[in-house]
């Protein structure tokens, strides 16, 4: 791991975003709360709150911070079909929080999968990106676009 033992600890904040494509006959079920494995959306928030807390377990080169906000949404878009994912992570510390909002939004986007797979085995996930960052020596920068 990197040293981060001379940074000064700051204010930092993370926003990340991604979507889940999947059928009409999908998504009907998901809004509908009509899958066997139960109700879709507050089973993927609950995951991606637990993923983001978990980040450093599961890259190994990232520094363990102590979250202070994991806000994670998921949101149906019948356009797509599918359900778009929000992630917003906060914490003071030395290092940023953009680990974090990433590894929540792409957890609960693999949580919707494997709950809707039953009903579409050919579901994607498409565009985990990191929104916004801020804090520390980058200060703010936002996504182009």
């Amino acid at each position: 791991m990197v040293d981060i033992s001379a940074k000064p600890s700051s204010h930092r904040e993370a926003r990340a975003r991604g979507a889940v494509k999947m059928s009409l006959a999908a998504f009907e079920a998901i809004v509908g709360g009509d899958l066997p494995k139960g109700e879709v959306f507050a089973t993927a928030r609950i995951a991606g709150i637990q993923a983001a807390k978990r980040t450093s377990e599961l890259i190994p080169m990232c520094h363990p911070l102590a979250l202070t906000v994991v806000d994670v949404d998921c949101v149906p878009d019948r356009g797509l079909p599918g359900i778009r994912i929000e992630a917003h992570v906060r914490c003071e510390g030395k290092t940023g929080a953009e680990m974090e909002a990433l590894t929540a939004v792409a957890t609960a986007a693999l949580t919707v999968v494997d709950m809707a797979k039953s009903v579409d085995r050919w579901m994607t996930i498409d565009d985990v990106t990191l929104v916004s960052k801020r804090g520390g020596k980058s200060g703010a920068l936002r996504r182009p676009g």
